[in-house]
């Protein structure tokens, strides 16, 4: 798959070094603090088996997550986004218990010059994602957005995904809130017709 100017791909299980590189990249973006639950300090400071293990474990080939990028001609990482399969009746990472074989979408990351709608590789990135989760005979997928990331939340509703009123807190005690939206097989829709937006999220 590609977009206009990039190959969208699942990552192979060498390329921890640049699972590591482009990690780190987006947890010194602006908006970090919204996006992602880890600090640069946290990840920075990982041995590199970590890397290594976290590439192999979300390779092409694999069936329970897959990390999928975007790549330039000249090979580099323009963005990624990540498929975590979430089994029925086993409790998820907030302790709930999903009554649907779903996706989890996260670490939604484009790098802040690849970003809006000429190179469309946001919207490349998710076509993939919903692409690799229907074929892997996923009922839905969701996410989660930080309530203050507004440019995120309104990509996703262009792009089909619904909220659904549920919550989940901010870890650390602050009080904000990450909303769930979800979007269904059937009502899957073309992303070619939405701008790719300019967020990250995951």
């Amino acid at each position: 798959m590609t977009s206009r100017t990039h190959e969208i791909r699942s990552i192979r299980s060498d390329e921890w070094r640049q699972v590591k590189e482009l990690r780190l990249d987006a947890l010194r973006d602006p908006v970090a603090h919204l996006a992602f639950l880890e600090t640069y300090e946290d990840a920075v400071a990982k041995a590199d088996d970590f890397w290594r293990d976290r590439a192999s474990g979300a390779a092409v080939g694999t069936t329970e997550r897959q990390q999928i990028v975007a790549v330039g001609e000249d090979g580099a990482w323009a963005g990624s986004v990540t498929v975590l399969v979430e089994e029925a009746g086993v409790p998820d990472v907030f302790g709930t218990v999903p009554e649907h074989r779903q996706g989890h979408l996260v670490g939604v990351f484009v790098r802040p010059e690849h970003r809006g709608s000429a190179a469309g590789v946001t919207r490349g990135l998710f076509d993939a994602a919903l692409a690799w989760s229907w074929e892997a005979g996923l009922e839905r997928v969701r996410l989660f957005v930080h309530e203050k990331n507004g440019r995120a939340e309104a990509f996703y509703r262009k792009a089909g995904f619904l909220p659904t009123g549920r919550t989940a807190p901010v870890p650390g005690g602050t009080g904000e809130l990450e909303l769930e939206f979800v979007i269904g097989r059937d009502s899957s829709r073309d992303l070619s017709r939405y701008s790719s937006g300019d967020f990250s999220q995951g």
